[in-house]
């Protein structure tokens, strides 16, 4: 095992892009904190993965609704792997709900995972790192107003402002960026041919793939002349 070049918490990092982030920093040298809270089974797999790799992971139960939990988080993570030096707030919660339709539960979830628990994760990181480097998983969403995913849209919307005044408060030791995935996996208990004819009014007229995210995030990290920003992987959605 060589010399790691940090570690890396990533939030929602057992399934789906997180899942694929998460690997594809252990292959690029990061030892991961592995964030989940009810996907054991997946966490404890990708664990493997990564540990197969060569990098050292190890796994953090945590729910982003309750904040005493949430605020736990990164000195947990911080007593296994003093070395933390990237964030990459990536859990996330995807109901479909207009205006009218929003009870008090769903706002709350949206908003406790998508923005409470980044403000805060952000805030114990940048606390307890002189350096480093924060990755907020947007929504190609936070370009327009989608009435469908009213709470959905909103919530990323104001992550995406935080990254924007995080990244302005935190320089020049922490540097704070965005990436906002637009058609790359379904919804849970969505399908892909679905995305597939949605994408023929893109320019690129093609879904995008997690290797797409990850390239991105790789991209956010390794630069050390960007903060602020937000890079869109969409095939154009945001146009």
């Amino acid at each position: 095992m060589s010399m790691p070049k940090g570690a890396a918490l990533v939030t929602g990092g057992a399934r789906r892009i997180g899942a694929a982030i998460a690997k594809a920093l252990a292959q690029h040298g990061y030892d991961v904190a592995l964030h989940y809270h009810t996907s054991a089974e997946p966490a404890e797999r990708m664990a493997r993965t990564i540990e197969d790799l060569g990098r050292r992971c190890r796994l953090f139960r945590c729910d982003l609704n309750d904040h005493d939990d949430t605020a736990a988080l990164v000195p947990r993570v911080r007593e296994q792997f003093p070395q933390l030096t990237v964030l990459v707030n990536n859990a996330s919660v995807f109901e479909q709900a207009t205006l009218r339709d929003t009870g008090r539960e769903l706002f709350e979830r949206h908003f406790n995972v998508h923005f409470r628990a980044p403000f805060f994760l952000t805030q114990a990181f940048a606390e307890g790192c002189s350096e480093g480097q924060v990755v907020n998983i947007l929504d190609t969403r936070v370009r327009r107003s989608d009435p469908h995913h009213t709470v959905y849209t909103l919530s990323k919307k104001a992550l995406l402002e935080l990254t924007r005044m995080a990244a302005r408060e935190l320089g020049p030791g922490i540097r704070v960026n965005g990436v906002a995935p637009g058609m790359i996996l379904p919804p849970p208990g969505g399908v892909v041919d679905e995305l597939e004819r949605r994408s023929a009014g893109l320019p690129l007229k093609r879904i995008g793939d997690t290797a797409n995210v990850v390239a991105a995030v790789l991209f956010l990290i390794d630069n050390p002349f960007v903060t602020g920003e937000c890079v869109y992987v969409d095939g154009g959605e945001h146009l």
